[in-house]
């Protein structure tokens, strides 16, 4: 059985589940508190980040690096399109997401709010809180750009882009930072995808101290 080191609201972790699950590959889930600098943790990954992958025989990280292993020796069923083009689109939203969208709003709000308080880093930053929130009504507009265009985020069909977007929402979902009657498309495209059996044991996570709206879990919100 696969065994994966996460931390239950990283986002990059949740997109690694998320490609687990819908791909049914069997996973132990580790929850690993990697500000503390465990020795045996930083010698599964010197860069002391989760998420890790232990799969196959190897130990694995850097969730983008994972995410294409596993699309590579588990390729069904398919989380990236046949044509370079449509493979790029994917690879930039992705990007987008994990790139962009943590700093401006993830690291804003999300860590800031809990991550903090977890690693007792003291209290939030109320600038960053403030950057964060205003932040992510572009990032959501952007989003419901896109899929006024297309019936998913990078085109017709689901992608390892969508998994990266819903793994930064549901996290920032899970401490009701996202407005989902700011654009209904997003909200409805989060409904699909809410729904699939890859997300349940992300809508079951629960994080000591920090109990979860009662939409959070709710596949009707």
């Amino acid at each position: 059985m696969a065994k994966l080191y996460h931390v239950p609201l990283s986002p990059f972790c949740r997109k690694v589940r998320l490609s687990l699950a819908e791909k049914k590959i069997d996973c132990e889930l580790v929850e690993e508190r990697y500000w503390e600098k465990d020795a045996d943790f930083l010698r599964r990954n010197p860069a002391g980040k989760v998420p890790v992958l232990r799969v196959d025989g190897m130990v694995m990280a850097e969730s983008v690096a994972i995410c294409e292993y596993l699309e590579e020796c588990y390729p069904e069923p398919s989380l990236m399109p046949k044509t370079p083009e449509a493979r790029y689109e994917v690879r930039r939203l992705i990007g987008w997401f994990d790139d962009k969208f943590h700093s401006e709003v993830t690291s804003k709000l999300l860590y800031e709010r809990v991550n903090k308080k977890v690693m007792k880093l003291g209290f939030p930053d109320s600038t960053n809180v403030k950057a964060g929130a205003k932040a992510i009504k572009y990032h959501l507009d952007y989003m419901a750009w896109l899929l006024d265009h297309r019936r998913w985020l990078a085109g017709d069909a689901m992608t390892l882009a969508d998994f990266a977007a819903a793994a930064h929402l549901s996290s920032l979902d899970y401490i009701s930072d996202v407005d989902w009657h700011r654009q209904e498309s997003v909200k409805d495209w989060y409904a699909k995808i809410k729904s699939r059996p890859a997300f349940r044991s992300i809508l079951a996570d629960q994080i000591p101290g920090f109990p979860p709206p009662a939409h959070y879990a709710d596949l009707d919100f």
